[in-house]
């Protein structure tokens, strides 16, 4: 498993406008076999800033897989318009130092 996070730079304006975005891009990452869970956080101190954070089965399954795939179109489609709004993508290992509580 790997993990991708995407920073983005939105207008405060814009957010509800981006959520509901990419509420319907859930979908599209939902139907994907190779998408293992995901989540976008809204930055409480900056609310402009955002970070989707998505889990992958692998760089492949996502880069050629997803990528390549009817879902992948339906998911870019939804969020094309913050593209450019985009500061940071990149890839990431999950190490062995990580503990989760149930809430």
């Amino acid at each position: 498993m790997i993990v991708e996070y995407i920073r983005y730079k939105i207008s405060p304006s814009d957010a509800p406008r981006f959520e509901q975005d990419y509420a319907e891009a859930g979908q599209s990452l939902d139907a994907s076999t190779h998408c293992l869970g995901y989540e976008l956080a809204r930055c409480i101190d900056e609310p402009g800033s955002y970070i989707l954070r998505i889990q992958w089965d692998s760089v492949e399954g996502h880069m050629q897989g997803f990528r390549g795939s009817p879902e992948f179109r339906a998911f870019f489609a939804a969020i094309k318009p913050y593209v450019g709004m985009i500061e940071e993508m990149r890839h990431y290992n999950v190490t062995a130092v990580q503990r989760a509580k149930a809430p």
